[in-house]
């Protein structure tokens, strides 16, 4: 971890705020380039889209390749609230990312690290440099409050 990655995963956690002022699932990202400006920024939109793929990671996906016009977004670092789901983090090895951080496992869904190892095994033809942990009590404490709040 360095400073850069915690401060940008600050930026994620603002996002993810955004997302949960909508009700949805505070799940936030935001995109970097090798000289390390920010490209986008997502949230989980799911709900408000009516987009089963509307999630942080894939809104910022879309939102990078269309300002820099290209789908392949190498020399670019993602970071994002919560461990990328399956659908995710195969978008993010579609895409081409160089590097990945994250927040909080996804116990769940977790499609890097808990389960499937998407973007960091050998079968496939692009890996991606996997950073977990970063402010992870918050992000995860921001998903515990949110969902504890659902079910009352």
């Amino acid at each position: 971890m360095n400073d850069a990655d915690e401060n940008w995963m600050r930026v994620a956690l603002d996002a993810a705020r955004r997302a949960e002022v909508l009700g949805e699932v505070p799940i936030g990202a935001c995109i970097v380039d090798e000289d390390g400006g920010l490209i986008a920024i997502g949230f989980n939109q799911t709900i408000t889209t009516v987009d089963p793929t509307a999630h942080a990671e894939i809104v910022a996906l879309r939102t990078a390749a269309a300002i820099i016009g290209n789908y392949r977004l190498t020399g670019t670092t993602v970071y994002t609230t919560i461990e990328p789901c399956a659908m995710c983090a195969g978008a993010l090895v579609n895409a081409r990312v160089d590097r990945l951080v994250y927040g909080a496992h996804d116990e769940r869904f977790g499609g890097v690290h808990t389960h499937f190892g998407i973007g960091t095994g050998e079968e496939l033809n692009h890996r991606i440099e996997v950073v977990s942990g970063i402010l992870a009590d918050e992000c995860r404490s921001m998903m515990q409050n949110f969902f504890r709040e659902r079910r009352k």
